[in-house]
């Protein structure tokens, strides 16, 4: 048995909703789904600083975007008011 993992979201009907489809084969017959939900102090684990992917592709856009149409900021600007240790 072959093994793939994806994420998704499970609706009010109760549909397993994939976050992306499963490319490169197609599964005519039956198959089997284990779905792990986290517990709600796993839940509470998540780091609040995480990005969602949606936003940091987004964001990945309107970069290049920026970038194509010339809006830059020169690399010797790009520190400026930055505190590194």
């Amino acid at each position: 048995m072959k093994a793939i993992e994806v994420t998704g979201k499970i609706d009010a009907q109760g549909n397993l909703i994939l976050d992306q489809p499963i490319q490169g084969t197609t599964y005519p017959h039956q198959v089997r789904v284990i779905v792990l939900v986290p517990e709600p102090a796993e839940a509470e684990e998540l780091d609040p600083d995480d990005i969602p992917v949606e936003e940091i592709k987004a964001s990945l856009r309107r970069a290049l975007q920026q970038a194509k149409a010339g809006q830059r900021i020169p690399l010797s600007e790009m520190w400026e008011g930055i505190d590194a240790e």
